[in-house]
């Protein structure tokens, strides 16, 4: 079975005629954005026509340039050398700018309508994308002048982007010297990354120690991106009146600050009951001082499960439809239709992602598959995410973008499916390893996330007032791991890079790409309980309730499955979801 994706149904190629025809229509439709805003935002008169018209020519654009974008995305992504990719996203990049001033004079139009209820009801157009419009006209109060929001978003593409650029190339490139089976080898960074799920504590260890050396070749370099990045989202955050990057986050996110001091509260009051699960694991692999860091990902249990690509195909397609023949399907023709890249290799980016591409009512997904279970569970994850666009589909591209947040519910639900389905056909040593592998995605979500959170939040404390060394860095990691994983790790062996190794800090604007993972394991988990309680009449509001994620706030989206995401009694029924199965885990690995 092919385990690369096709990217056909985008474009053949660069070079065809498609793609160029559309690269240039893209580019005629900004020009053509800029004029009209020019000559028609000055008054209110005809308002709602004024409305309509900038909307519409909105809609066309952004549907013409996302797919030439996500094209030179999606190949860079699997070639990082490929130069015709990174040209054409270097030139998009630049020519998107000129979207700036058109947004902001549409934004601050819209701050100036007295009665702007009143227009949005006049035209069911506009009562279709009332959301997006208010939205819009809140976003005024954090505008700067024309000329300023010109330039900041010109200078990011020489600035922040180009950083994250730099940080993308050297990381995907980046061969590590390691020695296997007394050969001394050049592997690309994924390939090492995914020995730490080997049998063999020996390559474990191995592995582990030759990826910590592989970073010292690009931690100058990595450094000094994070420091770019950082400074600029600093300088405008204050620029704009935000208190925090934090706040910008929250108000990017449609999430307020209560719902996620009550999860962080949760978050923290169950790292204990996590500590115990790390302290359990590392007695299992023969450790006194907690587990090191290369032993996270160690399989237990004298069962291998393990899933040749075919058969974890059949394996997720089978277990969905137990939950509706929709997502089977739509799971079904993923993977025949070549939208998947699952096969790890040099160039390619490491982890995984999945990219909907509204534009043509499909999605892609990369994934680097070696076999294990966990890296199963991870493609039904993407293939959670390529739903959540498959619910949207009938949406406009206006009213089909959804945040951080809920953009992890879809797929922890799916994750969630799999993985109970494996429990439920079980012996007891074969739960013990699936029960491990599934807490051990716990932990990355919950308490690796803290520690990210509390990383994230100290680097931007110490970035105000300078531009921190790599040893900085490193130390802040290591601090952050230990407040979040205590005892349960062993603090003579944490990753101190992996600052270098998660994209998510080098994108300007995805700053604290971390607690919305949280956020929608533990949503999923409540969402994943309704489901238990009420069966197939669940399925029609699941679907119903992905599709509300683009037009609403967090907490009315959470409102529709009548959950309260300001009770901190929430969060912790979710979290003893994941406590009832570190106990099960704990008493099984006792009694085998």
């Amino acid at each position: 079975m092919n385990m690369r994706w096709s990217l056909d149904a985008l474009y053949p190629s660069f070079e065809s005629d498609d793609f160029n025809s559309d690269l240039e229509k893209s580019f005629d439709m900004i020009n053509k954005i800029k004029t009209w805003s020019e000559n028609n935002l000055e008054d209110s008169n005809n308002a709602a026509k004024k409305m309509e018209e900038y909307l519409k020519l909105e809609m066309e654009c952004l549907n013409l340039y996302s797919k030439v974008s996500a094209f030179a995305r999606l190949t860079s992504s699997v070639d990082a050398k490929n130069e015709k990719a990174l040209k054409i996203l270097d030139k998009l990049q630049s020519k998107a700018t000129e979207l700036t001033k058109p947004e902001v004079t549409f934004q601050k139009w819209l701050n100036t309508l007295d009665n702007l209820d009143d227009i949005i009801s006049s035209s069911d157009f506009l009562k279709n994308h009332k959301f997006y419009i208010k939205e819009n006209a809140s976003k005024a109060k954090y505008l700067l002048s024309d000329e300023e929001e010109i330039l900041i978003s010109k200078m990011s593409n020489t600035g922040s982007k180009a950083w994250a650029n730099l940080q993308n190339v050297v990381s995907s490139t980046l061969m590590v010297d390691i020695t296997v089976d007394d050969e001394e080898k050049k592997l690309p960074l994924p390939v090492v990354r995914n020995m730490a799920y080997n049998k063999d504590p020996n390559v474990r260890k191995n592995a582990y120690e030759a990826e910590l050396k592989a970073y010292k070749k690009i931690e100058e370099s990595s450094a000094a991106a994070l420091n770019g990045i950082k400074g600029e989202v600093l300088t405008i955050c204050e620029m704009r009146g935000y208190e925090s990057p934090l706040e910008e986050t929250l108000i990017k996110s449609r999430m307020d600050k209560e719902t996620l001091d009550a999860m962080l509260t949760a978050m923290k009051e169950s790292l204990p009951t996590f500590h115990r699960y790390y302290h359990r694991k590392a007695e299992l692999l023969g450790y006194e001082n907690g587990l090191p860091f290369y032993e996270m990902f160690a399989p237990i249990g004298e069962v291998d499960i393990e899933f040749s690509y075919e058969e974890a195909k059949n394996y997720i397609v089978k277990n969905f439809r137990s939950f509706s023949d929709e997502l089977a399907n739509f799971a079904k023709n993923a993977f025949e239709e070549r939208w998947i890249d699952a096969e790890p290799r040099e160039g390619k980016r490491g982890g995984a992602f999945c990219s909907n591409l509204h534009s043509i009512k499909e999605s892609r997904i990369l994934a680097n598959f070696n076999g294990s279970f966990s890296n199963m569970t991870t493609l039904a994850h993407e293939l959670g995410h390529g739903y959540h666009g498959h619910c949207l589909n009938d949406e406009t591209v206006l009213n089909s973008s959804y945040t951080m947040p809920v953009a992890e519910t879809a797929s922890i639900f799916c994750e969630t499916i799999v993985e109970n389905a494996a429990l439920k056909d079980a012996n007891d040593k074969e739960a013990l390893s699936i029960l491990e592998s599934s807490i051990q995605g716990y932990g990355q979500v919950i308490v690796d996330i803290y520690s990210r959170f509390l990383f994230e939040s100290k680097l931007f404390e110490e970035r105000k007032d300078h531009a921190l060394s790599v040893n900085e860095l490193k130390e802040i990691m290591t601090n952050s791991q230990k407040e979040s994983y205590g005892h349960g790790l062993d603090h003579n062996y944490l990753h101190p890079y992996m600052w270098t190794n998660k994209p998510h800090y080098y994108y300007a604007g995805l700053n604290f790409y971390n607690f919305p993972y949280a956020f929608g394991l533990l949503f999923a988990k409540g969402v994943y309980a309704e489901y238990l309680k009420r069966g197939d009449l669940f399925v029609k509001e699941y679907d119903k309730l992905l599709r509300a994620t683009g037009q609403n706030d967090i907490y009315d989206v959470c409102k529709m499955m009548n959950i309260d995401v300001h009770s901190v009694d929430f969060w912790r029924s979710s979290l003893n979801l994941i406590k009832e199965d570190i106990e099960k885990f704990i008493d099984l690995s006792k009694s085998i």
